[in-house]
């Protein structure tokens, strides 16, 4: 297939890549942040609704205030990184589809009844979340992400009066550890069908 990604594309995507938990310390430019952005934003979501909201945590102020929400053993493997980013929903995302779906503003009306606007904020949120990582590792960066937090607490830290939710944390730097063994996974048999 002649558009396929080289071996070594697809090993620092998927293959090599791993979750990390000690980080280098350094700092690195916001114009990273605004890059992983950049590409993020081009994946595809329910009709471009993109209800993603990213805050990355990058002063030490801010990886302390978002690491005092987390289990202890996140909270320590955290403060290192470069960036703790909360991935976080719009439950208001609504308003922004006559911007981002002009050819049919009265879209923003499909996603009135609340059991669907939390379903499609959560969904398309987890999409975009699954993005910022595939952009950070294609950027030569590491990525941990990571439940094990206080949803209520971020919320009321960093969304006090909106309707943004948390969704996961996800670290982002240059990983330094030595990463134990790769899980097993589920082979294709166990996990798909083709019908």
């Amino acid at each position: 297939m002649p558009d396929q990604l080289d071996d070594a594309t697809l090993s620092q995507l998927f293959l090599s890549a791993r979750s990390r938990n000690q980080w280098r310390k350094e700092v690195l430019p916001d114009s990273i942040w605004r890059r992983i952005y950049d590409l993020l934003k081009m994946g595809p979501t329910s009709a471009n609704v993109s209800p993603a909201r990213f805050v990355f945590c990058t002063s030490a102020e801010a990886k302390a205030r978002a690491a005092k929400h987390m289990s202890a053993a996140n909270a320590a493997k955290s403060v290192d990184a470069p960036a703790i980013v909360i991935i976080a929903q719009d439950l208001d995302f609504a308003k922004k589809i006559p911007e981002l779906f002009p050819h049919n503003p009265g879209a923003q009306h499909w996603f009135g009844d609340e059991k669907v606007k939390q379903e499609t904020a959560f969904r398309n949120a987890t999409l975009q979340g699954g993005y910022l990582m595939l952009a950070a590792r294609a950027l030569g960066l590491d990525c941990g992400p990571m439940s094990g937090f206080d949803n209520a607490a971020v919320d009321a830290d960093f969304f006090a009066g909106t309707k943004i939710q948390s969704n996961f944390l996800c670290t982002l730097g240059h990983g330094i550890d030595e990463p134990f063994d790769r899980l097993p996974r589920l082979k294709f048999e166990d996990a798909c069908q083709i019908l």
